[in-house]
Parts: structure tokens; sequence; C-alpha cells
């Protein structure tokens, strides 16, 4: 007994450094404005908060000008005071409603300061809980319909649901229908078995994903509580908006909070920062967490993808790192392509190169225009040229254009992308279709045109040659699938069992565009009859020519319905001619200079062909969460193109 008492000091004696040493490492952890950065304003978004019930929320964002003219995020450094108690303000400056009054808010740093005056109401007012609404985006958010967990496609220890939340019928049968309706305990909510698993009060293999009176808890168990109701009608959300647009992070390591708002069909606009989903496109440059603070990793630029029942946004973020020293000089142009290059460069500090010396030049555009390094005598004749270095460029480029290798060079490219293969077109199918091409090329075809003349051929692959993309692709689902591909850049193939993890695309108009290829006919050429070509063990043989027709009959039967899915377009419903066959319609909607994507994704597959990186990389994977480099001068090109 006498021993406890010395050991009891000398373990209290022993534990202060310790104690110490987790205080400074805690010191340490807190996030600080780097030195250097003098912060010379202060402002919030939003500059006034109203809530309305007692779920309601708003992330607040604090950011600090600075006097090189620069903007840093202080939502976690400024100190923050409010003088009512209707609001509880976490310190990551999230704003939920606690009592009905008034409250005020003040954020300061470095003896500047903002206030932000809060309203709150309707928190004893009951708040019907909607499940489309409210309980499915929570779900989501905890994971609970994730791919890994009941969302699966066999769902998990018996219990499934829709991948991501995009069936609510079947969700919520199988919430309140299966097991006998043991999931829920209306009298007492807070025994319900969905509760109870995800507070981990009982056994549940996907861990805890929720606490009791956290707001998720609170809502499920008020939706609970109101009879667990489906209504089918409520708004859906319309777009979402994420803030700030773009910004710039002076250094790495620092932060930056971004906001989501949602837009609903009602035209009620709700704060989502922390049910959304927010996503880097580059984690080597930045990382996100869930409760929409990005942090930045090294210098360079990242793509950041939110997405938030079915809608989708994006925003690209510029971690500045140590440009001291970077002075901008404005370079000779001379067009607005490098007007709008050298804007970016003088956006993210980079001095642009030097102008390549004519013997650099003569190669490269031999290469990109012909696919053909220039012969000696090509090369001596350009240097040799003695007029100035831009009139000789812009004449050999004209001189290029158009020629017998630069034709040759183009066809390929195309013969490429539309499949000219003698495995399926046979040899005299493979040069016709090649052929086609050539003149196209030669002959300049405008582009809308070409595309149209693939998607509404007929008759004989040899008579009419680009029909022979229908012979080489035949189902619908997989044309479909190519020709969003070739012509749009869309990748519409992963929304075929469910709908699109990162994009906008649904199931329903997955088959929905199938539909457009369900009416083509195909039939052997009788002046090759008894011909074939192909056939083995695993695919039969068919005619070696083969007459393309619109039957005027067949359909695309919808893998989870199993209803037959009417051909629509995904998006302007209006631009196609409404008399025409399935196929004609099609090919006035791709090729209409209103459609958002089919002069844009050329435009930019052309920017890859001669630059290397498109200016939306891959070329062919255009979606919100893979924003263009340069916007600005994708839109002028497309503009121009068009």
């Amino acid at each position: 007994m006498k021993l406890n008492k010395p050991l009891c000091v000398l373990c209290w004696l022993v534990s202060i450094p310790f104690a110490l040493a987790l205080m400074a490492l805690t010191a340490r952890g807190q996030e600080q404005l780097p030195a250097g950065l003098n912060v010379a304003s202060i402002e919030v978004h939003p500059a006034a908060v109203e809530l309305k019930h007692r779920f309601d929320y708003r992330q607040l964002l604090v950011t600090g000008k600075l006097s090189s003219g620069e903007f840093v995020d202080l939502t976690r450094m400024a100190t923050m005071t409010h003088s009512g108690k209707a609001a509880n303000i976490s310190a990551d400056g999230q704003v939920r409603a606690a009592e009905d009054g008034t409250d005020e808010i003040t954020y300061t740093f470095n003896n500047q300061s903002v206030k932000i005056p809060v309203t709150v109401s309707g928190v004893k007012a009951p708040h019907p809980v909607s499940f489309v609404r409210d309980v499915q985006p929570l779900l989501a958010r905890m994971s609970c319909n994730a791919g890994t967990c009941h969302g699966a496609k066999e769902g998990k220890a018996g219990f499934k649901l829709s991948l991501r939340g995009y069936d609510a019928i079947y969700d919520h049968r199988a919430l309140t229908d299966d097991i006998g309706a043991r999931r829920f305990n209306r009298a007492a909510p807070d025994q319900s078995l969905m509760l109870l698993k995800a507070t981990g009060s009982i056994p549940h293999v996907g861990g805890v994903r929720t606490d009791f009176g956290h707001p998720y808890y609170e809502l499920v168990r008020e939706w609970i509580s109101q009879g667990v109701k489906l209504d089918l009608d409520a708004p859906r959300v319309t777009k979402i908006e994420v803030l700030p647009v773009n910004p710039i992070v002076p250094l790495p390591g620092m932060k930056q909070q971004i906001t989501v708002m949602a837009t609903f069909a009602n035209g009620e606009v709700r704060d989502v920062t922390r049910e959304a989903f927010i996503e880097s496109g580059n984690i080597e440059v930045i990382e996100a967490n869930a409760s929409g603070v990005l942090t930045t990793l090294r210098r360079g630029e990242a793509p950041v993808l939110v997405r938030y029942e079915g809608a989708y946004a994006a925003t690209t973020i510029i971690c500045m790192g140590d440009r001291s020293g970077f002075a901008w000089q404005e370079p000779p142009q001379n067009n607005y392509i490098d007007g709008l290059v050298y804007k970016k460069l003088q956006q993210v500090k980079i001095i642009p190169s030097e102008l390549c010396t004519d013997d650099e030049f003569v190669r490269r555009v031999y290469i990109d225009l012909t696919g053909l390094p220039p012969t000696s005598p090509q090369v001596k004749a350009f240097l040799g040229d003695s007029r100035d270095s831009k009139t000789k460029r812009d004449a050999l480029v004209d001189a290029l254009v158009g020629n017998k290798e630069y034709v040759e060079h183009w066809t390929n490219k195309w013969a490429d992308l539309l499949q000219v293969n003698r495995k399926f077109l046979g040899e005299e199918g493979s040069i016709a279709l090649r052929n086609w091409i050539k003149e196209s090329v030669a002959s300049n075809k405008p582009y809308d045109q070409f595309a149209e003349e693939v998607l509404t051929a007929t008759g004989s692959n040899l008579e009419n040659p680009p029909a022979a993309y229908f012979k080489v692709i035949r189902d619908p689902e997989t044309l479909m699938e190519n020709t969003t591909h070739l012509f749009l850049a869309v990748r519409f193939n992963c929304n075929k069992c469910h709908d699109h993890p990162f994009e906008r695309w649904t199931q329903d108009q997955y088959y929905n565009m199938s539909a457009f290829f369900a009416q083509i006919g195909r039939k052997g050429d009788p002046s090759y009859a008894g011909q074939n070509i192909g056939g083995s063990a695993v695919e039969g043989a068919v005619p070696l020519v083969e007459v393309v027709y619109d039957s005027g009959s067949g359909e695309v039967k919808h893998l989870r319905t199993g209803e037959v899915a009417p051909p629509t377009f995904p998006y302007q419903q209006e631009i196609a001619p409404p008399m025409a066959t399935r196929r004609e319609q099609l090919a006035k909607w791709i090729t209409s200079k209103d459609n958002q994507y089919f002069a844009k994704s050329y435009v930019n597959r052309l920017w890859g062909y001669l630059f290397g990186p498109g200016i939306i990389e891959p070329i062919d994977d255009i979606r919100a969460g893979n924003p263009a480099s340069n916007p600005e001068l994708l839109d002028a090109l497309t503009k121009d193109f068009v």
C-alpha cells in the first residue's frame, strides 16, 4: 500500500513530458498561414445565413485576400465567435440550426473581422422528411448503397439496394418489405434494425456508419417515425453548383474548402456539401475529404468532380507553388490561339518556350501533317528560302495540307476509327471503304456531312462503302457505344447495367439511345451469293458483301425493366427531325451545330493528334470530371470550326 502513492506520483511526473510533447504536436498540426503571406482583407460566403428547419445547415467559406492579390481559404484558421444560441457552428465552418431565433457569427483574422447574421426558424415545427430527397442521399453518403456494400450486384449479407440509389422504388421495398418489414420499428424508431446496425449497437459487417444524435441519425429516425413513406413525386435535383470556381491555392500543403449547392425542380436551393461526393481527379496534386476540404500536395493543376443525386459539376484547382522571381513578358501573337495559350500560361505562371528554329519546325510540321519526316531536299529548300520565317512557315503549311502524303496520313487515321479490317470486310470491302475515306479527305468533305453519310448509309457495302460501318458492328448496343464514343467522345458503356457512376448518364438513356440502332437490317448482296466471311466455333459466318437497310421493325428491351425502350436522346431533344428514320434522326441530332459535343470532340481530337495530349485528355473522354485544361481555347476552336 505504501508503494502505490510514490508510484502514482512517479507516473504523473513521467507523463508530463509526454503530455507537453503531445500538446506541441497538436499545436504544430493546426492549420496556419505560411510565412510571407499577408492578408489584406477577409470575406465570408454566404454573407448571411437563413436556416428554415431543424435539419438545415450552411457551410461557410471564409476567404482572405492577400496583399499580392491572391486568395486563401481561412475557414479553419480564422477565429470564430457568435453571440446567440440559435445556431451551432463547427470548427470547420458548418452552421446548423439549434433553436428559433437570431445569431451573429464573427470571424477574425489578423485584426480583420467580418460578421454574418444568422436567422433560424422552424426548429420546433414538424418537418416532413422525404425518402427521395432526404434519406437516399444519406444512404449514399454512409456508403450503404455503394458497390462494395449493399449496392453490389448480389447485395451484402442478404440485403440489396440499387447501386448509388438510382432506383427509389426498389430501395424502398427492400427497406420496408424484406424480412417481414423488421428493419423498421415505427413505434420505437430507435429500435429499428436499420439504426441499430448503422450505429454499431448490434453486429454490422459494414461497421459504424453514424452515431446517436448525429444529424444523419436524427433525419432517418424522423423518417421512420413519420411512417417510412415513399414520395416519388418529391422534387429532384436539376443541377449543382460548386464554389469557389477554379480556385488558385498559393502553396503546396494549403487547403481549400468548397461548398456545394443543389437546385431542385421546385426552385429550392440547399447546401449539400456534406452529402455530395467530392473526388480528386489527380491524387498526386490534391486530395479531398468528406467535408469538402481539398488539400494540395504539390504544384500542379487537377480537376475536382462533385456528384450529388445524379447531378454532376466540376471545378479545377491550381496549386501555384513558389513562383518568386516570376515576371511575365507578353510574347508576340500570330492569332487568337496564341493569345489564349499565353493567357493560361500567365495564369499558372509559366514562361512560354522560345519559338522553335526553322530546322525544328520543318521536321515537326512534316511529321504532324503527313506522318513522314521531310526528305533532305525538302529540308534544304525550306532552310534556303530567303523569306522571313513566318511567311515561309505559313506557305509550307499551305503546301502540305491536301498533298498526297497528307491525304494518305489522315486516311489512315479514319481507317482506324472506322475499323477498315479484312477480317470483317474482306479485301474488296476494305479497299472500297478506305478509298471512300481517302476521297472524303482529298475533297475536304465537311465533317458533319462525312459523319452523316456514315450514320445513314444504306445499300451494298461495296457500292456505298460507309455502309460497312454497320457490317463491322452488328448489335444495337455496341453500335450505340461505339458511335457516341467516336463522334461525341462520350463513354456510354458504363451505364448499361446501372446509372453511370461518374457522369450524368442514366441506365434508361443507354437503352433509349440503343433503340436508334434497333431497326437496321442486313442481307447478303445477290451479286456475291454463296460467298461468306468469318465463321468459327464462337461466331457464325456472314455474307462477304451485305446490303444494309432500314427495316422499320425491331426494338431494344431495357435490361432492368424488360420493357421496350423508346428511342429518345439524352439531351437537346428538339434538334432532331420528327419525321425520319431512326438513323436519320440520330444523324441530324449528332451532327447538329447545337450539339454540345460533336464539334468540340473533333476539335479536341485534332489538337491531340497534332500536339500529343488533347485539351481534354484522353481525347475521347469528355465528361464533367475531366474538364479541359484550357476551356476558353477549346470553346474558341469549336466556334471557329463550326
